[in-house]
């Protein structure tokens, strides 16, 4: 159990490096290439940032440990528009774009009820997942059609196309590497204890794998781009679902327990509270944020409870 527990520890500062190098190497490589940092906390960062998810996602669907493998996303996505956007907002004021909301966050409610009807026989087929990657395919053509430059955000500064792609490239490998002890730490602390893979990966595993997420959107809060932090929370959780369980649904069928019922419901309806508070004004304050994180407090206690 010791050793297990050792193993996660060390997993999750490694997502949280490998990913922090693959963001700012593949965010800088984006900037070379003249896109606007909407856009690229809408796709490369999000894509970054899901990664970890990606990677513990596509491990656990192999070695056929389904609980894991969905519980990985459906709590990370929770985690971050709970825990993420809160924490991040109580920093600050978070402003953003209308259209930002209109888009992604219609979408993000699509994606997460379209999820919670497919799991609803306790399975996600290929087809399913099928459609999710498509999904996906859909949502960053719109994305890379209608993208600009969001006012009050500004390019972070870059160095080489060589030493970026290089940061981006390690990055990547330092996360592989990290998932796969995650997952081998995870499942054998869960079968020591007796709790089950869904709770051990709606929790232990998907705040982990949300450390990016929290790291980039605090980071992209306090440099005074706004955009890219809730455009890359709102695209990171898009990514989990249509990207990451499409993928792994389609290297293999993936199954649940009926406890996931619950928490696709809670992740459901943490979407719609997050997408209502981004309509109500030009800004997420301190009161919301300090709401979303009691939230995912609760949503913590009572999945461990």
């Amino acid at each position: 159990m010791l050793v297990s527990a050792g193993m996660v520890v060390v997993a999750i500062g490694g997502l949280w490096m490998g990913a922090r190098w693959l963001v700012s190497g593949g965010s800088a490589v984006g900037t070379h290439l003249g896109a606007s940092p909407l856009v690229i906390g809408l796709t490369v960062v999000a894509f970054g940032t899901s990664m970890p998810e990606f990677a513990v996602t596509i491990e656990a669907s192999l070695l056929g440990r389904g609980d894991i493998a969905v519980g990985n996303v459906v709590g990370s996505n929770i985690f971050n528009l709970g825990f993420v956007l809160g924490t991040t907002a109580l920093l600050g004021t978070l402003d953003r774009t209308r259209r930002l909301v209109r888009r992604d966050g219609a979408a993000l409610v699509v994606a997460s009820a379209g999820l919670v009807v497919m799991l609803a026989d306790g399975g996600l087929a290929r087809v399913e997942a099928g459609l999710l990657a498509l999904g996906l395919v859909g949502y960053l053509g719109l994305v890379l059609r209608s993208g600009g430059a969001t006012r009050g955000d500004r390019p972070a500064p870059t160095t080489t196309p060589a030493r970026d792609t290089a940061r981006l490239v390690v990055g990547l490998v330092a996360v592989v590497v990290s998932a796969r002890l995650l997952v081998a730490g995870a499942s054998t602390i869960a079968a020591a204890a007796g709790v089950s893979e869904w709770v051990i990966g709606v929790t232990v595993v998907a705040a982990g794998t949300s450390t990016p997420e929290l790291v980039t959107a605090v980071v992209a809060a306090r440099s005074d781009r706004p955009g890219m932090s809730v455009g890359g929370l709102l695209g990171s959780d898009l990514f989990n679902i249509l990207g990451v369980l499409g993928v792994a649904g389609l290297v293999r069928p993936l199954t649940v327990g009926p406890a996931a019922s619950t928490s696709l419901v809670w992740m459901l309806a943490t979407v719609v509270v997050v997408v209502g508070l981004l309509w109500t004004g030009r800004q997420l304050t301190r009161a919301e944020g300090a709401l979303l994180v009691g939230v995912s407090a609760v949503r913590w206690a009572v999945n461990v409870v």
